[in-house]
């Protein structure tokens, strides 16, 4: 054996050092059960304290407004609604017009100029909100004392504003129709320049609120007598010696004026129709009045004087033979029906019985007979032979001295 032999380290040579996972020191033994112990993750590196409270501040900051603003708007929408359900400011009863086109904001601004309201933005945006796509209805309406907003607002909603009147009796003429139209306090605007056709307006009464206009009246009442002459003229019977609606009308405003009985327009019908049939004068006192003064009426005072008879107009029946050119006045649906449908007679005649009603005849010998019986009773009252007879005369000569004609049976106001 050599020197350098003996030189040689007789231990085992040494192994390279073995590291841990992190190849930063030696493994250090374990046993089994700390093996088998997951090993700790190291912690993630912390954010500057700076850093931190800049972040957190901003976030607690956007919280608590939201916070305060949720509780802030909580309390104006609880006071808001609290608002438009309270009674309101207005002490009595009192009336508010809408007028046509006014918006929501120029309402609530009336109704608050009114101290009928004691805020406009409430009512503006709650009633909004409500509305969607409804709207406040143009009117008059009656808002009771302490009605709180959302009571104004259901009832500007609904359109049940308060209702005005005006009425046309049957019998009254388009001139004094429009006189009652320009004395109504109510209504406004102008009225048609130009009067429409005699007998084109129904006459009926007509509900309206306040804004209504004058010519909206009109418009109302020429739609509804078309629409009636039109139902009425297409049940009529189909004898009837008339051939179109403009004379079925003329025809109905003479019945309509010659007598104010329901009962009896059918019969009154009747006469004229069976007098034209035959070819005979119609003989009908209105039809005088008409020719002589027109839609203005007759004077209460002014009796029918025998030379009235006589007068030639284009309306006169004593004198013309057939209807007149036009009607006389506006008939009402029972005169309508009274010619469409008269009754099933053969009278001719016809004469005040004294009592505001007629008696009928079918021979000239008949009503001679009935007119000396109404002569008997008008004598006890103190009338002169000189007096014409209410009704068809009978077979004599009418005077020529212009004696008063009073009336013997009651005729409708003018």
């Amino acid at each position: 054996m050599s020197d350098s032999d003996l030189n040689k380290d007789p231990s085992p040579p040494q192994q390279p050092a073995q590291t841990t996972g992190s190849g930063n020191g030696p493994i250090i033994p374990k046993s089994a059960s700390e093996a088998l112990k997951p090993e700790r993750v190291p912690m993630p590196p912390t954010r500057s304290k700076g850093a931190r409270s800049q972040i957190v501040i901003f976030f607690n900051f956007l919280m608590t407004l939201a916070v305060f603003g949720a509780i802030a708007l909580g309390g104006i929408a609880y006071y808001a609604l609290s608002a438009f359900n309270a009674p309101g400011p207005l002490e009595t009863n009192t009336t508010f017009q809408v007028r046509q086109n006014m918006s929501l904001k120029e309402i609530a601004n009336s109704l608050e100029r009114n101290n009928i309201i004691a805020d406009t933005r409430i009512f503006s945006v709650i009633a909004q909100t409500y509305l969607k796509k409804d709207s406040l209805k143009a009117g008059e309406y009656e808002i009771k004392a302490g009605a709180s907003m959302k009571d104004i607002m259901e009832l500007l909603r609904s359109g049940k504003s308060i209702l005005y009147s005006i009425s046309f009796p049957e019998g009254l003429t388009v001139r004094q129709m429009f006189n009652r139209m320009l004395e109504d306090p109510v209504l406004e605007g102008d009225l048609p320049a130009e009067l429409p056709p005699e007998g084109s307006l129904r006459p009926d009464t007509y509900k309206f609120s306040r804004g209504t206009t004058r010519l909206e009246i009109v418009k109302q009442a020429r739609a509804a007598q078309e629409k009636l002459v039109d139902q009425i003229w297409e049940r009529r019977d189909a004898s009837l010696p008339i051939e179109n609606k403009q004379d079925f009308v003329t025809l109905a405003s003479i019945v309509e004026r010659e007598t104010g009985k329901a009962d009896e327009r059918p019969r009154v019908a009747a006469v004229f129709l069976n007098r034209l049939k035959k070819g005979m004068r119609l003989q009908s006192d209105p039809t005088i009045v008409y020719g002589i003064f027109g839609g203005e009426g007759k004077p209460a005072d002014r009796p029918i004087y025998q030379s009235d008879l006589k007068k030639d107009t284009p309306y006169n029946t004593y004198i013309i033979k057939g209807l007149p050119p036009g009607p006389i006045a506006a008939p009402g649906k029972a005169a309508l029906e009274a010619v469409a449908n008269p009754s099933r007679t053969d009278d001719l005649y016809f004469v005040a019985d004294g009592t505001g009603g007629h008696v009928f005849a079918a021979t000239l010998d008949e009503h001679n007979a009935n007119v000396k019986r109404w002569r008997k009773l008008e004598a006890a009252k103190g009338t002169g032979e000189e007096i014409a007879v209410d009704g068809q005369p009978a077979d004599e000569v009418v005077p020529d001295e212009e004696q008063p004609k009073p009336n013997k049976k009651k005729k409708k106001q003018n």
